[in-house]
């Protein structure tokens, strides 16, 4: 096997082998251009922006008052209104630059989109609307009407704007509210404000040089195009692509779900891969409804929340619940680490058992490939020499299988990524690729200016802005409150639990935090609340003390998970989370909400 390893055991692996072509691989990926290699969407390429799925809606502008404004329309959105009216706060009023609520599954309606962590978890407020996910992984239809169904189950439609986007926040410490200024002509007030823009809904395109000259179709994959390839977001075959000449630039966990439908339509399909994901068993199947029955009394979904997150965090509790590839990651770790003797208990020692599991992982990886891959140079380009979490972890059943399709060529770029685009088509290692559309799975804007991604530059009290407050790195406090931002809050999952395997639980945690804030303020005539700065300080000391960030270290290939490859400085050590885990903050602010003391907080 590469690399001289062996996969019956890491007692019999090369570790050291592994190590050596881990760091060559790495090393011939590393470029100095870091985010900068990527292209925004203004200008010529701010088409590619545009909302094929609904019409823009005229409307006059709106100039009144609301308890509280929302903005994002994802499950951010969504979570914490849904809160917010349990608590009794009637005009909510969410803000989303799509044409309805759903975020990120609002945009994401490529063939094959579905969830990667198992949808009991990932899904919020299934038990509060009565929701059975129909399989184990939901596709994106079925999650974008669960984003509908909450709209509707809470009443959220009445007060939304979509087509809308934030262009100004300003602070009135006269009225003690924010003035909030939209592009479609608004200014309205809001006594508060959430914001939950996301991490991942900013498009971005490879700069790659050339790509402005192609002649033929071309599109993002937030973008899909169905006019063009036929087929609908349910599955339809694209019955318009059949004899074309199709290809996909990125290899990310986008391409993975998308590569197999197109596979099968096109007439010859190039996936033009710079880095091969690490692609697990996904082993999707439908929801038995009786067994969803027996296992849905009530709380059910907070007990499977936490038994996920227990399970990840390693808190070993008696079983596991939800039984994916995230938490048989953790399994495997946690068994190799309770297995030392009680005298190798010492950081060293487990960091290295947690390598020979990683190790152990990625050989069974690797021999995946080799065991469905007819092809054996197509085999070797697609096996991922990293550790698993260098990368976001790929779970799919059909995306090696692809592959052994006549028509589905893999044009693997050696580290290099494409080197032009041309009129007709793609240039890889100095041959021209001929084409009639590209599909470009190049991702989201990651690890660019919090302000820049949002779109807005808020400005708090004393007219400070977020980008000077945040110029050496974000701070916060539960990375929810701000200091000089009274009556705002963030939600996302930065300085809190930082779970990155389910990032919807670190929003619904966010979520009843700020109605609780919110309904306390209220009942008690209170006009602003904020954290003081003493508070924010201590809580990112706190934050500080921990080992920083377990994914996506400087060894690994680059990728968003390190910003790809370059040394983040001083800012990059504070995105991070709790140290002691995620289950050890959301019980922190879990008793912490519960107290009523709201320590850290002052109210006026």
């Amino acid at each position: 096997m590469d690399a001289g390893t062996r996969i019956d055991g890491t007692d019999r692996i090369d570790k050291e082998a592994l190590r050596r072509k881990y760091r060559q691989e790495r090393d011939k990926r590393l470029r100095p251009d870091g985010n900068d290699q990527y292209i925004r969407l203004t200008g010529r390429f701010a088409h590619y922006l545009d909302d094929p799925y609904t019409p823009v809606t005229p409307r006059e502008p709106k100039t009144d008052h609301v308890t509280f404004a929302f903005i994002g329309g994802g499950f951010a959105g969504l979570v914490t209104g849904a809160r917010l009216k349990e608590a009794g706060v009637d005009d909510v009023r969410i803000i989303d630059k799509g044409g309805d609520f759903g975020g990120t599954w609002y945009w994401n309606r490529y063939p094959g989109a579905q969830c990667d962590t198992a949808s009991f978890v990932y899904m919020p407020l299934l038990e509060e609307t009565g929701h059975m996910p129909t399989e184990k992984y939901a596709h994106a239809p079925e999650i974008l009407e669960h984003c509908r169904r909450i709209g509707k189950h809470y009443d959220l439609y009445g007060d939304a704007l979509f087509h809308t986007e934030v262009r100004d926040l300003e602070w009135d410490p006269a009225r003690s509210c924010w003035i909030i200024r939209t592009n479609r002509g608004d200014e309205f007030t809001a006594s508060f404000v959430g914001m939950g823009v996301g991490p991942l809904h900013v498009p971005k395109l490879p700069g790659i040089p050339g790509i402005e000259s192609f002649g033929g179709h071309c599109f993002h994959t937030s973008r899909w195009d169905y006019d063009y390839t036929g087929g609908d977001p349910s599955g339809a075959p694209m019955d318009r692509l059949a004899g074309r000449r199709v290809a996909v630039i990125g290899t990310g966990a986008t391409a993975v779900q998308c590569v197999p439908h197109l596979a099968r339509a096109c007439g010859e399909l190039y996936v033009f891969q710079r880095t091969p994901s690490s692609v697990d068993v996904r082993d999707n199947r439908p929801t038995d409804p009786e067994w969803f029955a027996g296992i849905a009394t009530p709380g059910w979904q907070e007990r499977w929340l936490e038994n996920f997150t227990a399970n990840q965090t390693g808190a070993m509790p008696e079983e596991d619940l939800v039984m994916d590839g995230w938490t048989d990651i953790a399994r495997r770790v946690r068994s190799r680490i309770m297995a030392l003797p009680p005298e190798d208990f010492v950081p060293e020692k487990m960091l290295e058992a947690f390598e020979d599991a990683d190790f152990e992982k990625m050989e069974e990886i690797r021999a995946r490939v080799d065991a469905i891959v007819e092809d054996p140079e197509t085999a070797r380009n697609l096996k991922a020499w990293y550790r698993q979490l260098c990368k976001r972890p790929c779970f799919h059943d059909e995306y090696l299988q692809s592959f052994n399709l006549p028509g589905t060529h893999l044009v693997d770029t050696g580290g290099k990524g494409v080197e032009r685009i041309t009129e007709r088509g793609v240039v890889a290692a100095g041959r021209e690729y001929e084409v009639d559309c590209i599909v470009y799975a190049s991702g989201f804007e990651v690890g660019t200016e919090f302000t820049r991604r949002a779109g807005y530059d808020m400005t708090g009290r004393d007219g400070l802005r977020l980008s000077a407050h945040w110029a050496e790195g974000m701070r916060t406090l539960h990375g929810v409150h701000v200091h000089g931002f009274p009556n705002a809050f963030l939600v996302q999952p930065t300085q809190g639990a930082n779970l990155i395997s389910n990032i919807p639980h670190n929003l619904t945690e966010a979520g009843r935090t700020i109605a609780v804030i919110v309904e306390h303020a209220l009942r008690n005539g209170f006009h602003e609340v904020e954290t003081t700065e003493q508070a924010e300080n201590a809580w990112v000391d706190l934050l500080l003390s921990g080992r920083g960030m377990m994914l996506g270290s400087p060894d690994c290939t680059p990728g968003y998970y390190n910003n790809e490859g370059r040394d983040p400085g001083p800012r990059g050590r504070l995105n991070v989370g709790h140290p002691q885990g995620a289950l050890a903050f959301f019980r922190h602010i879990d008793r912490w909400r519960s107290s009523g003391a709201f320590e850290g907080l002052g109210f006026r």
